[in-house]
């Protein structure tokens, strides 16, 4: 298969985890016999600096006439702590998923065998958790209507919804329960919020068409604290743009590290993957950072861009074995040999 890929390496760590997917995915590709075509793109601090605009219509050129694009990460310090700065590398973000239609978020959490004891829960709580979010990206409090008022002493930010956007996701969420445990939450505020209130009744008229799905229907608040509870109680979760942004943080530490969790935003035609970690500026350019989230990203691009199942186990795979023989990062290493980035890297396209 030839496979054209945009290549987003972003900012702070991205070129530096990016890289390591390139090196575990080209070797697929030739154990494979698939051919791969990289097609950089800039994006982000780097694009500001470069042409500054965070998403450039070159990069959105690239990415549009991809078959998937390999994200590293974006942000810089330098926009953090400059609160009236006018353009922002997470501008370049939000820019890229409404342009690119990337409507939903694919957040899978899972544990792994070698690391369960190195989770902040215990073991009991968390082994055999295998859920997936399914959050909303393109609408919502994120893109509603936002502004000032009375000289700048009140501000608002509007959460908007229509029905469409809310059956679309949740029509890739019932999907996913089908293949899996056949177990779907719908996450809302319904007791206080209006539009929680339309995403539930969307989602109970959509339960007719699923009636194999056991379809349940929970406050945030409420899944927030079931998530260092009980996680191993869920399977697949929907919901809005902020909640899902908040809950899919939370749940990414249950396996023990941010750098551990892939992740992938879909729309009707283009898909993105990029591990769910930061920019890590403080890590940047040390060969310090775990590239696995990224390289465990490239796995479910090719499962999910490709339909290669074998291909995506094979990294999986390796990347398992990796953890288990502590061929690991400094962030996992806890008084091991820890092995830099780039080395993380060479010892899982060799192993492949």
């Amino acid at each position: 298969m030839k496979m054209n890929i945009a290549l987003l390496a972003g900012d702070g760590i991205g070129p530096e985890v990016i890289d390591q997917a390139v090196k575990v995915c080209d070797t697929i590709a030739s154990k494979f016999n698939h051919e791969i075509s990289w097609k950089p793109a800039l994006t982000g601090a780097a694009a500001i600096d470069a042409v500054g605009e965070p998403y450039p219509d070159e990069t959105h050129s690239i990415c549009e006439e991809a078959d998937a694009v390999l994200f590293g990460a974006i942000g810089h310090p330098r926009f953090d702590n400059d609160p009236s700065a006018k353009v922002r590398p997470e501008q370049g973000l939000l820019k890229m998923r409404q342009k690119l239609g990337l409507f939903a978020n694919v957040r899978p959490t899972f544990t792994f065998p070698s690391l369960i004891d190195k989770s902040p829960l215990k073991r009991e709580r968390i082994e055999g958790t295998d859920l997936v979010f399914f959050r909303e990206l393109t609408s919502g409090v994120y893109f509603g209507e936002r502004g000032r008022k009375d000289n700048g002493d009140t501000a608002f930010d509007t959460m908007t919804y229509q029905r469409f956007e809310i059956q679309r996701l949740a029509k890739k969420g019932f999907e996913a329960a089908m293949t899996r445990g056949k177990k779907l939450c719908c996450v809302d505020k319904a007791n206080v919020l209006e539009s929680s209130r339309l995403w539930r009744e969307t989602v109970q008229a959509m339960e007719k068409e699923y009636p194999e799905v056991e379809v349940s229907y929970e406050f945030v608040d409420a899944v927030a604290m079931r998530l260092v509870q009980w996680p191993n109680e869920y399977d697949v979760l929907i919901t809005e743009n902020l909640f899902g942004d908040i809950l899919t943080d939370e749940a990414s530490v249950i396996s023990g590290s941010m750098g551990l969790m892939p992740s992938a935003s879909l729309g009707e035609k283009a898909s993105l993957f990029e591990p769910i970690h930061g920019s890590y500026p403080q890590a940047a350019g040390k060969d310090i950072a775990n590239p696995l989230a990224t390289v465990l990203s490239a796995a479910m691009m090719f499962e999910t861009a490709f339909n290669l199942h074998d291909e995506a186990k094979a990294i999986r795979d390796v990347v398992n074995k990796s953890l288990a023989e502590g061929y690991v990062t400094e962030d996992l290493a806890e008084g091991g040999k820890a092995y830099k980035t780039s080395e993380v890297g060479d010892w899982l396209a060799s192993n492949i």
